[in-house]
């Protein structure tokens, strides 16, 4: 998104100017090998506003083109990956992995076919919802928000279709009840790529205890969010504490890395970008997180899941 609107060049290395002021930027490779980073999912966004339903398919396939040009310029840096396997070798190689996630069933404009198009440019998560409702449900805030509708039956059909297609379900953003219904009728494990949790703190964007044992009994994964807004406060400690909650309640096969950067938001000031994630690192450890524990929030929960795609 950035680099279709701005030009942005992430085999350069930026510096954002003013912390709190900075709403993107987050992210470029020089940043990513200094934390340590194996793979990144890459959010492809389409905003349908002011009634628009149409080029939003459009859209996500422009910042698709964007991404394999960058990757086409410096292979040896980072690839594009389709499953656990190339994430391996990427591993292996030490090039970083590029995983595609659309952000918002909206972007398919109706159509169950774009699925099948957009799998095989390589999009490996699709979000249901993102801020609006779409033909697949409705989002726990934002226009078109209603509480009482779950799922649609094209979203139960939408399931259906990403699971054939290798494509995980991503519940972020959507509402209670849809969420619960996907959980439902789910056979593959789906996942929440950025969330806070509300048994850690009080917020409409975070998910409850029943999504989290909803999620677990698939065997998916929910990604911690970095935004302080959704944490509750400042601090790796927050990050920490919504991690706890996740592992005190569901057990160590669930959390996961969300953070959102690039996300329209301003994170923990210690993870403001990826050379941070030591100092999360850190931190788990002194919360007495096991070594083997951290191990599978930072990679091998989602590797799992990758796998059984």
């Amino acid at each position: 998104m950035w680099a279709r609107w701005l030009g942005y060049d992430m085999f350069v290395k930026h510096e954002p100017p003013l912390w709190r002021a900075a709403f993107g930027g987050h992210l470029d490779v020089p940043r990513m090998r200094e934390g340590g980073i194996g793979a990144q999912f890459f959010s492809l966004v389409s905003l349908p506003v002011a009634n628009v339903k149409r080029g939003l398919t459009h859209a996500v396939n422009e910042q698709i083109d964007l991404l394999l040009d960058a990757i086409a310029r410096r292979p040896s840096e980072l690839r594009l990956v389709r499953n656990a396997h190339d994430l391996e070798g990427c591993r292996l190689h030490g090039t970083i992995g590029a995983l595609l996630s659309i952000e918002g069933a909206h972007a398919l404009e109706g159509d169950l076919d774009c699925l099948t198009a957009f799998a095989r440019r390589g999009v490996r998560s699709l979000g249901l919802v993102h801020f609006t409702a779409n033909h697949a449900g409705y989002p726990a805030y934002g226009p078109g928000r209603r509480d009482d509708k779950g799922l649609t039956p094209w979203g139960f059909d939408l399931v259906k279709q990403c699971e054939a297609a290798g494509v995980l379900v991503d519940l972020a953003h959507i509402n209670r009840r849809g969420f619960l219904d996907a959980c439902a009728v789910a056979s593959k494990p789906p996942i929440v790529s950025h969330t806070g949790v509300l048994g850690a703190f009080e917020h409409w964007r975070n998910i409850d205890d029943d999504q989290l044992r909803a999620v677990a009994r698939k065997g998916g994964v929910v990604g911690v969010i970095f935004y302080p807004r959704y944490l509750g406060g400042e601090g790796l400690d927050r990050v920490v504490y919504h991690m706890r909650h996740i592992l005190d309640v569901v057990g160590e096969d669930t959390p996961a890395l969300g953070s959102d950067w690039d996300g329209f938001i301003v994170p923990t000031r210690q993870l403001s970008d990826p050379r941070g994630l030591p100092l999360l690192t850190d931190a788990l450890l002194r919360a007495h997180v096991s070594e083997a524990v951290v191990a599978k929030i930072l990679r091998g929960n989602v590797l799992r899941v990758l796998s059984e795609a």
